[in-house]
């Protein structure tokens, strides 16, 4: 569901999706075969592609939309091939997703277009990014929304301490900004990923917490990123847009800020940046989106930065509030806010 605020900034909140893979066909029916429902393809790598085995996250993801929201009746394709990069994705759209007529491509992707750079077959920033633009302008031609969501790791070392982890950031970087730019929803994987290692890999292992290698999925991966998915997907609203009957609620967290004409852009940047980095510290933070006014109807009142952060409770809300990481934040944007107003509600249909 995309909402607007009164000030004009288009905001799409989003964390994830969800899918499903039939080992014979590559398709799925979620609920009664007669119900007609959104059409999903997951387009990825072999992550991906292994997702859709009995134990995968795919099917971990049909299982629980299946059990939970079986109104949907969402048809779900996977399209996942090993080793593939954004130039691999490009050169199969049309045979592989936009031939099954889908209603929303999740578009995950990257993890090789780093990992392959050490062997001088990765995928150049530029390249990068114009790839996942072209993919999103070519998947909308042809009628459908996308999500795009950032790669995972390359290894589980906390800190910043795996040798490709500044490479992966840049590239996840990347990706939050294509996203922004063409306002489609975000599945922050590298945001939910780093802080689940940051919490739960008390010994700072190579790997054997969320991946058997450093990079594809143990069991424990998978139910984590089937629970992200979920949650990201039922989240952005996309599903319930495409199925007019059904509504997930959500908690959405609005904060508009007017900032000190003595605050400086590269003061504004910081703070942007350092909210943008609670996604990945609290968990309970399902997800973010943020713009600034374009509105020409001057009742904007000097609030010039609008944030989205979107909860799926109140308790994961009051959780947020007092976190030791958002305290910081408070800390750090107090002494350039001249005035701020928070509004919080729950999404109607």
């Amino acid at each position: 569901m995309l909402h607007s605020s009164w000030f004009g900034v288009w905001i799409a909140c989003a964390l994830g999706m969800a899918w499903a893979v039939a080992a014979s066909s590559g398709t799925v029916c979620l609920g009664d075969e007669a119900a007609k429902g959104p059409r999903i393809v997951f387009l990825g790598d072999s992550i991906t592609e292994a997702g859709a085995a009995p134990d995968g996250y795919v099917t971990l993801v049909r299982q629980a939309l299946t059990k939970d929201h079986p109104t949907l009746h969402a048809e779900v394709i996977g399209a996942g091939i090993s080793g593939n990069r954004v130039p691999d994705l490009l050169a199969r759209l049309d045979r592989d997703v936009l031939a099954q007529k889908p209603d929303i491509v999740v578009i995950y992707i990257g993890i090789n277009d780093v990992w392959h750079s050490q062997s001088g077959r990765g995928t150049p920033k530029k390249e990068f990014a114009s790839g996942l633009k072209t993919l999103v302008e070519k998947i909308r031609d042809a009628g459908a929304k996308t999500v795009l969501c950032t790669p995972t790791v390359i290894g589980e070392k906390k800190a910043g301490t795996n040798p490709l982890d500044e490479l992966l950031d840049d590239y996840a970087d990347v990706t939050r900004a294509v996203a922004a730019e063409t306002k489609s929803p975000l599945i922050d994987l590298r945001h939910s990923c780093v802080a689940h290692l940051a919490a739960h890999n008390n010994a700072d292992v190579e790997k054997g917490i969320l991946t058997t290698d450093g990079v594809h999925l143990t069991a424990e991966g998978n139910t984590f990123l089937a629970a992200r998915m979920t949650e990201g997907l039922l989240a952005s609203g996309l599903l319930a847009a495409a199925t007019p009957q059904t509504h997930h609620k959500v908690l959405r967290h609005v904060v508009l800020f007017k900032f000190k004409e003595t605050s400086t852009p590269a003061d504004v940047e910081r703070i942007v940046k350092a909210f943008q980095a609670l996604a990945g510290k609290i968990e309970e933070i399902k997800g973010f989106e943020w713009g600034t006014d374009n509105s020409p109807e001057g009742l904007q009142q000097g609030l010039s930065h609008c944030f989205f952060v979107t909860f799926a409770s109140e308790a994961d809300r009051d959780a947020y509030l007092p976190h030791p990481a958002h305290k910081e934040f408070v800390d750090l944007v107090g002494p350039h806010v001249e005035k701020v107003t928070v509004v919080d509600y729950w999404t109607q249909p």
